[in-house]
């Protein structure tokens, strides 16, 4: 199984996509993920290095300059999307690329976003009328 080594340059790169607030809360990553000729359109006109930043895993001994250089992708080379460090996190814990998955979990918790956290706080202390009316008339409540 290849070993993976954590990008600095990509958690560099993420912290700075959060903190200016160019990430995606929701989307599927499988429909978000960039194509190989998404990938190929990039590097024609950016670096390996660019490239390289929008990946949280370097395969320690493949070459440099290739795409089987990097791994667990985050973005969709444009932002930085949640659903993509999920699957970093996932996918790093599945295998136990342990430092990978730190990684993630760290990038994870600094890309909370807070108005939905406070949305939920406030359903759990008064929920809607809608759902009172719901659970009436389902258990039958006056």
């Amino acid at each position: 199984m290849p070993k993976y080594e954590v990008n600095e340059k990509a958690l560099v790169h993420a912290r700075h996509l959060i903190d200016t607030r160019r990430y995606v809360v929701r989307s599927r990553w499988h429909e978000a993920q960039p194509s190989a000729n998404d990938q190929n359109a990039f590097l024609k006109s950016h670096t390996w290095d660019e490239y390289g930043a929008w990946h949280l895993g370097l395969k320690i001994e493949a070459s440099d300059e290739t795409k089987n250089r990097y791994a667990f992708g985050f973005g969709d080379l444009r932002r930085l999307h949640r659903s993509g460090l999920i699957a970093c996190h996932f996918r790093a814990a599945e295998f136990d690329h342990k430092q990978v998955e730190l990684a993630a979990h760290d990038l994870l918790l600094t890309s909370r976003p807070e108005t939905p956290l406070k949305r939920r706080r406030h359903w759990r202390t008064q929920p809607p009328k809608s759902l009172d009316r719901q659970h009436s008339r389902v258990w039958g409540a006056a």
